[in-house]
């Protein structure tokens, strides 16, 4: 089933003694707005619980493999798509040269679009090497803001245990390291989405794909569990659904009537119920529709 509205969604999420996603260029602390002190969480980390998700609910099986997962080499799985279209013959010769050109290429192209999710919903840059062509993505995501200020806290811990007995030796007998643990105490962060349905149907994005897209939304922290993280939690997945494919209304105007605000302005918050999420002033229950606009309609999913 093809795409046939424009979508444009809220994405509520928080964190609560953890790192929702460290900088490694600042030694791992939770990523922050200089001038501001806002948290922020880069879309490339939700895509990838996205695509965690995803694999493990379809077990990395067509038409839902991942393109992008962990110790994936991608010019291998460009070699089995021309394998698959029957073009092995151009994987022949000069491994430096970048192989592949004009139907060959919008072949492999649309291969891969049917057997990986995340290619066909986010795009994908596959030109190099073996040359898949290039996927713009009908579902982009911004970075998500937490919704105040957020502090990020270091904490000292201690292991019980040494990798090596040199270290043994060094630490005369007591077997203790000390070590360093970045988390925020409590943070509501905010990250808004965009559905293109012109291009869903250039990479054959389905409804299908978007309800796996949302189910993987609302529960995509429920199995991305870590200690580092602390507990993550979907809190409020809103979804403006146009009529027509151009849409009926700016996303910026239908965002900015979703508001969410401290209940308590000046204390800290430390759980979501320091936080109210209204829609024109009026709260909106899980599961509960209204007209958001002249040819809009707004869901709330969870």
């Amino acid at each position: 089933m093809s795409l046939t509205h424009r979508y444009d969604f809220v994405l509520l999420f928080d964190v609560k003694d953890g790192n929702p996603n460290g900088d490694p260029d600042a030694g791992n602390l939770p990523r922050l707005d200089a001038e501001t002190g806002h948290g922020l969480v880069t879309d490339v980390a939700l895509k990838r619980k996205v695509r965690n998700f995803v694999g493990l609910v379809h077990g990395e099986q067509p038409p839902h493999e991942i393109y992008v997962k962990e110790k994936a080499i991608l010019n291998k799985t460009h070699e089995r798509a021309y394998e698959a279209i029957g073009a092995g013959d151009a994987l022949k010769g000069d491994d430096k040269k970048r192989k592949g050109g004009g139907e060959t290429v919008e072949k492999a192209r649309d291969w891969m679009c049917r057997n990986f999710f995340d290619v066909r919903t986010f795009g994908a840059v596959m030109s190099t090497g073996v040359n898949c062509g290039q996927v713009r993505g009908p579902v982009q995501m911004t970075f998500a803001r937490s919704v105040e200020p957020v502090v990020a806290l270091e904490h000292s811990i201690t292991r019980m245990a040494v990798a090596t007995e040199a270290e043994a030796e060094k630490q005369g007998g007591d077997n203790r390291t000390m070590g360093r643990k970045h988390t925020v105490p409590y943070g509501l962060y905010r990250s808004h989405g965009f559905i293109s349905s012109f291009l869903a149907r250039q990479t054959g994005f389905s409804g299908d794909d978007l309800e796996l897209f949302f189910k993987a939304l609302e529960q995509m922290f429920e199995h991305d569990r870590s200690a580092a993280r602390g507990q993550m939690s979907t809190r409020g997945l809103y979804v403006f659904k146009h009529e027509s494919e151009l849409g009926n209304a700016p996303a910026h105007a239908l965002f900015d009537r979703l508001t969410v605000a401290p209940t308590a302005p000046g204390t800290p918050a430390r759980g979501f119920g320091a936080y109210a999420v209204l829609f024109d002033g009026q709260p909106l229950a899980p599961g509960q529709s209204l007209p958001a606009a002249t040819g809009v309609t707004l869901t709330r999913r969870c």
